[in-house]
């Protein structure tokens, strides 16, 4: 009887061992979609609030739809991403522990989710709108080229990066049908670059003397020059905010002469970051630091909350 039994143990058994098998494939396949960085997409809602269209439920719901679209493209493209470098992040402190760089995903695993959730996610964006549809291939094809080449041309890799946020900007305008401003554009463009400046100069100094072992652009930069250039950028994009926080043509626009009422919460929120980045050593992931730092979390909450207030509210006429 013990033999007898024995058989249908050891399926039982194998077919357990297989569905954990599975089960941990998918966990690794998700980490490595990089949900953590999702909240980048949340630019998606800058259309949806500063068009005026954050009541309509129709266009919240594009919003989200959109929204829902680039994370699964930009998800895509981070798998690609991880096959790609992962010679690289093996000699990186914490890229390292990436599936594919570890070992614990195999390539061909991580390719063949990347393949179809990229093609499914640019089919619902051309199925939204063609424009949108347009936005999203390109965003799609600049991130794959900033992989493969533009990542290793000095200031071209920032400004890859740059283009990166303000094309998710625009895919945002255009899921709701709202216009693009000038404003919304130039702020999103001096802040991204302000974003993706502090992230060379984290990798830098995490790195130190084995950043070109892992990124050789590293090589073309010193904290000096970053900082330069983030001091530019910095003064500018709150030049350029307060500019638009106080023109009669955003008044005009937005339906509230008192949006100059947010200025001190982006003055903190920058001012925060940079405190961050010199005296924390952050900066390497924008998003991680939103989730992680309590302050610079309400200071963003503050900021939207302020906004729209300001917008759909009798207090901001």
């Amino acid at each position: 009887m013990a033999r007898t039994s024995s058989a249908p143990d050891a399926t039982l058994s194998a077919t357990s061992s297989s569905d954990t098998g599975r089960r941990h494939t998918l966990g690794l396949v998700v980490t490595s979609l990089r949900p953590e960085q999702w909240p980048k997409n949340l630019l998606l809602f800058a259309g949806l609030i500063f068009g005026g269209r954050l009541l309509d439920i129709d266009a919240v719901l594009s919003a989200a739809a959109a929204f829902a679209l680039f994370c699964a493209l930009s998800g895509a493209i981070y798998l690609f991403n991880n096959v790609w470098d992962q010679d690289a992040d093996r000699r990186h402190p914490l890229k390292r522990g990436r599936p594919v760089a570890a070992g614990t995903l195999l390539p061909r695993t991580a390719l063949s989710v990347a393949a179809p959730l990229g093609a499914a996610a640019m089919a619902a964006a051309f199925w939204i709108s063609a424009p949108l549809g347009a936005v999203a291939a390109g965003y799609g094809l600049l991130l794959l080229l900033y992989s493969v080449a533009l990542k290793h041309v000095v200031i071209i890799d920032v400004l890859t990066i740059a283009g990166g946020f303000v094309l998710r900007a625009v895919a945002g305008a255009l899921a709701v049908e709202v216009p693009i401003g000038t404003w919304l554009l130039t702020c999103t463009t001096l802040l991204a670059l302000f974003l993706a400046l502090s992230k060379r100069r984290h990798e830098l100094v995490l790195l130190g003397a084995g950043a070109v072992d892992h990124r050789r652009i590293l090589d073309e930069y010193s904290p000096y020059l970053l900082d330069q250039m983030i001091s530019v950028v910095t003064a500018s994009t709150l030049i350029a905010y307060a500019t638009f926080a106080i023109s009669v043509d955003t008044a005009q626009r937005l339906g509230t002469p008192r949006l100059d009422l947010t200025i001190p919460f982006v003055l903190y929120g920058i001012f925060r970051y940079l405190y961050l980045l010199h005296q924390k050593l952050g900066g390497g992931s924008p998003a991680n630091m939103l989730a992680t730092d309590r302050p610079l979390l309400v200071c963003v909450v503050l900021w939207v909350g302020t906004v729209a207030t300001l917008m759909y509210s009798p207090l901001g006429k």
